[in-house]
């Protein structure tokens, strides 16, 4: 299976454990883990994916939606005609949810939604599969890295996350600005194979419209990992880790 291959399967994956026991689907999901284009598109992809559950999860269900399926149901068996129309009614259907799908996506991102996006997106990241761009447990190299290749390389670590262990680096890309990746390892026991249990992303604070105003961080649960956003200079920071709130303080 080479990286094309594993796009055209990976189109049709949906986050959550069922679609990762097709055989198939399971070979490209491994695929992407050797190969850094293919997961950091994979990324993007779920990404994209979890943002279209959030939207569709936010349309309100209409007042008396359910009794209206079941007297259409009732009227369809009693009436023939209604079975030769179920195509026509299939299609319209499809068209109503295609147009409302386009208007939720092509939407501007703007609002108190956008924070929410842009956090969901870099956990995504560091939950689904991703390739460090440069692997060091050198800080000066990844600030070295990340300066060449005009990412955020100034970031202020916090006291307690200064003296957590590095394992490297990746740049990945918000509305056309870059974000800094920046891997650790707490030290906790890890699966086979995982190399990091900690991510903080930075970003410039202007790319993210509805980001904080300077403050005590801000804790949220997000999948399975408990983040925290704060805003120092003209950044925004991302830290996530799974645990709880307490667990994340303790790195604050």
């Amino acid at each position: 299976m080479n990286r094309d291959d594993a796009k055209n399967i990976l189109l049709l994956y949906r986050p959550g454990p069922a679609d990762a026991t097709d055989p198939q689907v399971a070979a490209a999901l491994a695929l992407t883990q050797q190969d850094a284009e293919l997961a950091r598109w994979f990324g993007e992809h779920c990404a994209r994916q979890e943002i279209l559950r959030a939207k569709f999860q936010q349309i309100p269900v209409p007042a008396g939606l359910k009794e209206q399926i079941i007297s259409e149901q009732a009227a369809r068996e009693k009436a023939a005609v209604w079975q030769r129309n179920i195509p026509l009614r299939v299609v319209a259907a499809t068209i109503v949810a295609s147009l409302i799908l386009a208007i939720l996506w092509l939407r501007p991102q703007g609002g108190d939604n956008t924070l929410a996006i842009y956090r969901n997106r870099m956990v995504g990241t560091a939950l689904r599969g991703y390739a460090m761009d440069l692997a060091t447990n050198n800080p000066a190299q990844i600030r070295a890295y990340l300066e060449l290749n005009r990412a955020p390389a100034d970031y202020v670590l916090p006291g307690p996350l200064q003296n957590v262990a590095v394992t490297g680096c990746a740049i990945e890309s918000w509305q056309d600005a870059k974000v800094s990746m920046i891997c650790f390892r707490t030290g906790k026991p890890l699966p086979p194979g995982v190399q990091n249990d900690l991510w903080l992303f930075v970003v410039d604070r202007a790319s993210v419209k509805s980001a904080p105003s300077a403050g005590p961080p801000q804790l949220a649960k997000v999948n399975r990992l408990v983040t925290a956003v704060w805003i120092q200079g003209d950044k925004l920071y991302l830290l996530g880790t799974e645990g709880d709130a307490q667990t994340i303080r303790r790195l604050l």
